[in-house]
């Protein structure tokens, strides 16, 4: 089955091919905005497999092929549509982001990556990866692999609009790694609990509104891709 279009359009192709079983191949032509799950595929010919993410939130369950995560991408991925409409690509994106600077929450959260302890964390944003990009051009986590059964995680810590400013060219580079301000995590279940409503990004695309408890879970090879 192929997906014409950006990162909404196979985010709601690949919901269909994973709760039908995922035996059906996905394939790609993109054409959105973003296209960071076809950048995964770029330079590779034929039938792969690649992981997959789930999203538990009470009885509601969704999928994702790139990543999802709360927080000022959420909250940038709803901007979205406020954003002009003669603004195209890139950006697009960052209006959605001068959008967001205005108002974006710290979130008090209570994180569990696998089996370890869980901690509690301040974050203006934590995004749970398959890929390396979101947003088009930012490097979230630029050594991700689609492939290897894990996610990788970017933890951004309760940062002000200047600190934004900042981190902005060092992400798009992919070259935050080490800095103070960010931690970097991978796991292949990723427990997120808040006492405040998250709203929740996936895919580009917003996946829950209002939920406090989630249970993210890689499934490995889960996605049939043709490239």
């Amino acid at each position: 089955m192929f997906a014409a279009g950006g990162d909404g359009t196979v985010h709601e192709v690949a919901n269909g091919l994973l709760r039908a079983g995922g035996k059906a191949a996905l394939g790609v032509i993109p054409l959105g905005s973003g296209d960071d799950f076809a950048k995964l595929l770029a330079g590779t010919k034929g039938f792969r497999s690649v992981d997959a993410g789930r999203i538990v939130s009470g009885a509601e369950t969704r999928y994702f092929a790139n990543g999802m995560d709360i927080g000022f991408g959420a909250h940038g991925a709803a901007n979205m549509q406020h954003v002009p409409r003669f603004l195209k690509g890139f950006g697009a994106y960052l209006g959605a982001l001068v959008l967001t600077m205005v108002r974006y929450p710290l979130l008090r959260i209570r994180l569990q990556l696998d089996d370890a302890p869980p901690f509690e964390l301040l974050t203006a944003m934590t995004a749970v990866m398959n890929g390396t990009t979101f947003g088009g051009s930012f490097r979230v986590c630029p050594e991700a692999r689609p492939d290897d059964g894990l996610f990788d995680l970017l933890l951004v810590g309760p940062v002000g609009r200047l600190e934004i400013l900042q981190l902005v060219p060092k992400i798009l580079r992919g070259a935050h790694s080490g800095d103070p301000r960010l931690q970097m995590a991978r796991a292949k279940r990723v427990r997120i609990e808040s006492s405040e409503a998250l709203l929740v990004e996936a895919d580009g695309e917003i996946a829950f509104t209002g939920t406090r408890a989630l249970r993210v879970e890689v499934l490995p090879g889960a996605l049939r891709v043709l490239v």
